[in-house]
């Protein structure tokens, strides 16, 4: 009787028909509502709190042989339920238990096809399921979105396929967004001051999404076309010519990449979304105890420019035992040799003579310390087998591959065989010039992180990365999930002073506006990107900065609004971070320490130094002691930062 009553309870609450071909489920909490109307086409519209959060979304699939799966389709099973569990990570980038709780309506339709949505307290996510015989051509799939008017957007444009999806979040007004504007995902969208983040999750053997206008308040989905034939320029640039006439040729009987929309009544609910993880495939490694996140010394930002040493900095060997008995006497894990350490353009089996991978990796060994190197994907993916099982025998950890470039369903898959293969040999791997993240890592957890994030880098040869930009990120591109921007700047410049410099760099902004993107910024491996001499020169804040972790047990957002200002804490073990920012805007900020355990505490706090908006790397060093309830003044000079470690006493 009780599991009557409880399907019952479900069938009724859960879903609800408001006509014969009507559906609606709703999330845990009951905020959000999905109403979905299975007739001429297949649309869906939510509201949260009452509140329109998308007026209607048109979905759908074209297949190769004509049909058009979501239309004129006839319901087979009406099937609710509901997932409610606690999801252990492997690698806690944002957690280290996640609850996974939501409410589900599946639609299995005649014609094969079948759509599955999800309600959330933090969103609503679709896919499609298809029952078909044999593999099948898909030529494009349907994913129009009406907004409600006045609806604006942080769109991250872009100007094709080609991308390494490093974009500035533009914020505009919905309605100036046209079918020439084309779009990566994430994409935020304020509707009726509801924020609703458009992303992806689970790709896999299918294309990744893009966007474009489509008329007023409205975007439409687009997918790069299946290459038919393509050009490599130099070593890395492999360029799509000319494509099939669909996006994919797969599998008849298989489910379909996530639609998912993370749908927040605050900006900070969007930082502490995992919704991305939620929906990724669960982990497919049974052998994954060798997988160790950690902070690494990066080379390539400061252009190897070490100095007070007695050998000629550059890529050889004596550089990098410099890197390596820089990151041991710092606790550092990793060290990367970047580009360079082999000849570009020829193999990645055999490194220059100047270099010696074995004999860096023992003595990096007998240090602690592992080694990273760096792979051209075409390059590497060429000789994968052969690279890979060389890798392991000179005793590398991981390989950081860059400048893929595409998502069009060759290059998803690539990523997946990359991150098996590696796995296989106990290789980590970072992905850089990569699109966004799709959840991979929770599929292959050794894939820790990726690049997909207009970073640090690009303040060698441009202006982009203001403080703004920096406060953007956390609302945007990090809510699909790890992001490796590259912080660590030991030289900072004030807005009127900087200028972008190839092998002497500088950030933007204040000294601990960098050091607290190592609290906010989330990612498993975690740059140190300036000069070990320059760290060395600056000890105090290097000393804090590795002791910063890279996993977390736990967040909260304690103040923010996207594209101004972020404060937020993490919980590591029994220790909290509080990091906080601001864009170019002084800014006082009250810092309640509620969140806190009862009890008395020690606070170990880095802030802006009084001349922090002349002279940027001006800093203060405090300890205090705190209880939890306090609340403290925080204040924050223009492109400023603050940071800080508490622990029980």
């Amino acid at each position: 009787m009780r599991r009557k009553l409880l399907f019952f309870f479900l069938f009724v609450f859960t879903v609800s028909y408001s006509s014969a071909k009507d559906y609606k489920v709703a999330s845990p909490d009951g905020k959000i509502v999905v109403t979905v109307s299975a007739g001429t086409d297949l649309k869906w519209s939510v509201t949260c709190e009452g509140k329109t959060a998308i007026t209607s979304a048109k979905a759908g699939m074209v297949l190769g042989d004509g049909r058009v799966l979501g239309q004129n389709e006839t319901a087979r099973r009406i099937i609710p339920g509901k997932i409610d569990q606690v999801l252990e990570t492997v690698v806690a980038y944002k957690r280290s238990k996640i609850t996974d709780n939501c409410n589900t309506l599946l639609i299995a339709f005649r014609s094969g096809l079948a759509v599955q949505f999800r309600a959330y307290n933090d969103g609503v996510a679709y896919r499609f399921e298809t029952s078909l015989k044999d593999s099948i051509i898909v030529k494009n799939e349907i994913a129009d979105i009406q907004f409600p008017q006045g609806s604006y957007s942080w769109y991250p444009l872009e100007e094709s396929f080609m991308s390494h999806n490093e974009r500035i979040f533009i914020y505009s007004s919905l309605d100036t967004i046209g079918n020439r504007h084309l779009a990566s995902l994430p994409a935020l969208f304020r509707a009726n001051g509801i924020n609703v983040l458009f992303t992806e999750a689970d790709i896999e053997d299918y294309p990744g999404m893009w966007l474009r206008g489509a008329g007023p308040g409205r975007i439409a989905a687009v997918q790069p076309g299946y290459p038919e034939t393509e050009k490599l320029n130099g070593d890395r640039d492999f360029y799509v010519t000319s494509t099939k006439d669909f996006i994919a040729t797969t599998k008849g009987t298989r489910t379909f990449p996530w639609r998912a929309f993370v749908i927040t009544g605050n900006d900070g609910q969007l930082v502490e979304s995992d919704m991305v993880f939620r929906l990724a495939s669960p982990n497919r490694l049974t052998d994954y105890g060798w997988i160790k996140p950690g902070q690494v010394a990066w080379d390539w930002w400061n252009a190897n420019n070490i100095y007070g040493v007695d050998f000629k900095s550059g890529i050889n060997n004596d550089t990098y035992r410099y890197y390596i008995d820089f990151a041991s006497k710092n606790g550092i894990e990793y060290i990367i040799l970047d580009e360079g350490w082999y000849k570009t353009g020829t193999t990645v089996l055999e490194s220059i003579p100047e270099i010696n991978v074995p004999e860096l990796c023992k003595y990096a060994e007998s240090k602690n310390v592992g080694v990273i190197l760096w792979v051209v994907w075409k390059t590497f993916w060429d000789k994968i087998d052969e690279a890979v099982a060389l890798y392991e025998k000179w005793g590398v950890k991981g390989v950081k591959v860059d400048f893929m470039q595409r998502d069009d369903q060759k290059i998803v898959n690539f990523y997946y065989e990359a991150a098996r293969k590696t796995a296989e040999h106990h290789l980590l791997i970072d992905f850089h010039g990569s699109y966004k993240p799709d959840g991979l890592q929770r599929t292959y957890p050794n894939a820790l992180t990726r690049e997909g994030v207009r970073g640090m880098e690009n303040d060698k040869w441009e202006r982009t990365i203001t403080p703004e930009h920096d406060v953007t990120l956390p609302f945007t591109r990090m809510v699909a999930g790890p992001m490796d921007f590259t912080p660590g700047a030991m030289v900072n410049m004030d807005r009127a002073n900087f200028n972008p410099q190839f092998t002497r760099p500088a950030s933007q902004g204040t000294r601990v506006h960098q050091m607290s993107m190592y609290v906010i910024y989330e990612s498993p491996l975690q740059m140190l990107s300036d000069s070990p001499s320059n760290y060395m020169n600056e000890q105090e804040c290097t000393d804090f900065l590795v002791r910063v972790p890279v996993v977390w047990d736990d967040l909260k957002v304690l103040d923010a609004k996207t594209g101004d200002y972020l404060l937020l804490a993490r919980r590591s073990g029994n220790d909290w971070f509080v990091g906080g920012m601001t864009d170019w805007n002084r800014r006082q900020m009250e810092l309640d320490l509620s969140f806190l355990p009862s009890g008395e505490y020690s606070m170990e706090i880095f802030q802006d130094g009084i001349n922090a908006d002349k002279h940027a790397q001006d800093y203060k060093h405090l300890k205090s002691n705190v209880k939890s309830g306090d609340k403290l003044k925080i204040e924050m000079a223009p492109g400023g930062g603050w940071v800080a470690k508490i622990s029980s006493k």
